[in-house]
């Protein structure tokens, strides 16, 4: 049982971090402010204009970001429950399985879920950095993942 929340906090709380500063940074490079795709997460509730609030506040980016990281912990409990149904792999089986992952989160926030429910980075940003920012959370999984093994290897050597 440890092993999957260990598994899902560290693979949950690194894609949380990496799709963050990715989105962030894309926003940057696109002439936005950093906060703004973060605002628009928060469109579940404000609604599409929340993608169009260039301030930093704790209505829209502190909701967006909390939203953005309760996504992120729950997709990395899915793979964190993955990992530990499964023996040790190698760094590339690793990878290959949060992109894989991370393709199936892709499909479900924009092609299943109700718009309301998207993660609102299309609000702010365009589709490819859109994209790039679930590559970052793939990344993100699978360091985490990364992270998790050799806290279960260090204790398995003690």
């Amino acid at each position: 049982m440890w092993n999957v929340v260990r598994n899902a906090l560290c693979c949950g709380a690194a894609a949380g971090l990496t799709s963050t500063a990715a989105v962030m940074a894309l926003a940057c490079l696109e002439g936005r402010r950093p906060w703004q795709p973060l605002n628009g997460t928060s469109h579940w509730l404000w609604g599409e204009e929340a993608g169009a609030v260039t301030r930093l506040d704790a209505r829209h980016t502190g909701i967006g970001l909390a939203t953005n990281q309760g996504a992120a912990m729950f997709w990395g409990a899915i793979f964190g429950g993955w990992l530990a149904a499964r023996p040790p792999r190698s760094r590339i089986a690793l990878f290959r399985d949060a992109s894989l992952l991370t393709m199936i989160a892709g499909l479900v926030d924009y092609g299943l879920v109700p718009k309301r429910l998207t993660p609102g980075w299309e609000l702010a940003v365009s589709r490819k950095s859109v994209a790039a920012t679930f590559a970052a959370m793939g990344l993100g999984l699978a360091v985490g993942g990364l992270v998790a093994s050799r806290g279960r290897e260090g204790r398995q050597r003690a």
